[in-house]
């Protein structure tokens, strides 16, 4: 795979982050060295190895889901700043934000 200028402006649009230059030439090395380190792993002979399906031997106890109340509307909207009779106030969206 070839780590050219086409594909960090590609992920940076993407990401919508900016890269210019020392900044971009170090993520150019660095995806270098991702995509070498992943090569080296397509290498190596896995035909014998079963898939992983657990990580560990551990058990998992779960405990049971039971619903109960930890706290009642009075008490949730007692500090609140602006409350109207059971519902929190809050100001109005205006408008959208486009990324």
């Amino acid at each position: 795979m070839n780590i050219d200028d086409k594909l960090i402006d590609h992920l940076s649009h993407l990401s919508r982050l900016k890269f210019e230059g020392l900044e971009r030439e170090n993520l150019k090395k660095d995806l270098g060295k991702i995509v070498e380190f992943l090569d080296q792993l397509n290498q190596i002979n896995t035909d014998d190895v079963e898939p992983l399906i657990f990580m560990s031997e551990e058990i998992n106890f779960l405990r049971k889901d039971e619903v109960h109340t930890s706290i009642n509307k009075e008490e949730a909207l007692k500090n609140a700043p602006k409350k109207d009779s059971d519902y929190f106030r809050v100001r109005k969206v205006k408008g959208k934000h486009n990324a």
